[in-house]
């Protein structure tokens, strides 16, 4: 009966990392967010603020200003590459 229950049950993945987890990796985690007991380490940012914030406005408006200048045909080209590449995999 236990092994009906533990082939029956589904493997979690930790979001972002990839890996299968067992119960106990999983109630691990769980209580390790609960009482908020993970190691926190804080990178030094050595970029200019500044800099950041105006690269993300350009980052923005580019996605948009590129399609804006972009023919019907270019548009349909794109996409159908980007359909293509989906359905490949």
């Amino acid at each position: 009966m236990l092994d009906r229950l533990w082939y029956a049950s589904p493997m979690k993945t930790i979001k972002g990392k990839g890996k299968h987890l067992d119960f106990a990796q999983i109630a691990h985690a769980v209580v390790e967010a609960a009482t908020d007991e993970s190691p926190q380490v804080e990178e030094p940012s050595d970029k200019n603020p500044h800099a950041v914030a105006l690269g993300r406005l350009g980052g923005q408006k580019g996605g948009r200003a590129r399609a804006d200048k972009l023919t019907p045909e270019q548009r349909k080209e794109i996409a159908l590459r980007a359909a293509k590449a989906r359905w490949t995999k």
